[in-house]
């Protein structure tokens, strides 16, 4: 019975909540050299969807950003060629959302 509490593992990250530590992984960069861009774009079958481009993040980062975002919108999206893809014209929620996380946003 003596298995390791997560407060006193040495690994666990208090920020984060994770073994190892993820925080690196998950935050955007202390400084962003170049705004988001969020634009509309129509597909071959008529139905658009907002393009989130331009995201400093890694991989990880972005799936958890678009999470955020699905959630917020109430619609799908996946992650693309390293572009968030939002189902519907969302630019301007996408946007204002993208702000409070704190991402300098560019609406094309």
């Amino acid at each position: 019975m003596s298995e390791i509490f997560f407060s006193t593992d040495p690994r666990f990250c208090s920020h984060c909540k994770h073994i190892p530590c993820i925080c690196n992984r998950l935050g955007a960069p202390k400084k962003q050299t170049e705004p988001v861009r969020v634009r509309f774009a129509k597909n071959a079958k008529g139905s658009g969807m907002t393009l989130v481009e331009r995201l400093p993040l890694h991989p990880e980062g972005k799936e958890e950003l678009l999470k955020k975002l699905k959630k917020s919108l109430g619609c799908g999206g996946t992650v693309k060629e390293g572009r968030l893809e939002i189902q519907g014209e969302k630019k301007q929620q996408t946007a204002a959302l993208l702000e409070k996380e704190g991402y300098k946003v560019r609406v094309l």
